[in-house]
């Protein structure tokens, strides 16, 4: 891991085309090496986009991987480079970052699995302290740098599922903005099974009810790359209206719909290696099991 973390601190200093278009060769590798992950990615496109052809799908399949890998080795940008430079990188929509919006009342930051996530994390750690929940590493020392990276500019709190909710309420009551990433398949514990493309998934409800808990408003924010390798755009949206209402099954069919749209914006920058329809209702078979 040393070697790895040392090749992406060099790797950080080429200029931004030369380290995507390295990433993107990597990915195009993976794409051919890891078909246990090609086939979970398939799987899930076949899924969500039925109305698709094959080609397109396996199309899809093989820029993911290349933009999962851009993402990663791009990420030594995130962590090392100087802030002048990620300030040129990145491009923040409508109008920069809405510190005060997001800091005069609480704020949930729905923040989807796209691979770029992290760079919307820059783009707010750069103004303003934030609070986030991360799957603590394996690795020790990939952890802590993972942790450095992600704090480098303003204090950020990061919470592991094992500290539970009570420090995100405490997070957002002192109205620091917590970055929520709803869409993930952690099983049917605090989930309920809601439509996402069509097809049931597990889907936690927690961004409907810790903002009823709260009173916390929320906040959408996307970040994805530019064309031509010219760096990365991190959308903030519009806070939604009467969210999340009396019905938390309801609200969470209405952020994955949110989420639905987004995805056809950038198919190939969703996480599509994850299963996210592991967990399936009583009684159904697995969706990944390979023929």
């Amino acid at each position: 891991m040393k070697l790895l973390l040392g090749l992406m601190w060099l790797l950080h200093w080429l200029p931004l085309p030369l380290l995507g278009r390295f990433g993107n060769l990597i990915g195009s590798l993976l794409f051919r090496l890891m078909p246990a992950r090609r086939h979970i990615t398939l799987t899930n496109l076949r899924l969500c986009m039925p109305e698709l052809t094959e080609a397109q799908r396996v199309d899809i399949a093989r820029r993911h991987f290349q933009s999962y890998s851009r993402s990663v080795w791009e990420r030594g940008i995130l962590w090392w480079a100087s802030e002048a430079r990620l300030r040129r990188l990145i491009k923040v929509e409508p109008n920069g970052v809405p510190v005060a919006e997001m800091t005069d009342q609480p704020t949930i930051l729905l923040c989807p699995h796209f691979v770029c996530l992290d760079v919307g994390g820059a783009a707010v750690a750069m103004e303003t302290s934030a609070s986030s929940m991360y799957v603590q590493q394996k690795n020790l020392v990939f952890d802590r740098v993972l942790r450095a990276g992600r704090s480098r500019f303003q204090p950020v709190k990061l919470f592991t599922r094992q500290d539970g909710i009570k420090p995100i309420l405490r997070a957002l009551r002192d109205k620091l903005p917590y970055f929520m990433l709803p869409d993930m398949d952690f099983g049917a514990k605090d989930a309920e099974f809601v439509p996402f493309f069509g097809v049931d998934a597990a889907t936690l409800t927690a961004t409907a009810r810790i903002a009823a808990t709260t009173g916390a408003q929320v906040m959408p924010v996307i970040a994805t790359f530019l064309p031509d390798y010219q760096g990365w755009c991190v959308k903030f949206y519009p806070v939604w209206d009467n969210y999340p209402g009396t019905d938390m099954v309801a609200a969470t069919r209405r952020m994955n719909a949110f989420i639905e749209d987004r995805v056809r914006e950038a198919p190939a920058e969703y996480f599509w290696t994850h299963k996210r329809f592991k967990t399936r209702p009583e009684g159904e078979a697995s969706l990944y099991q390979r023929p």
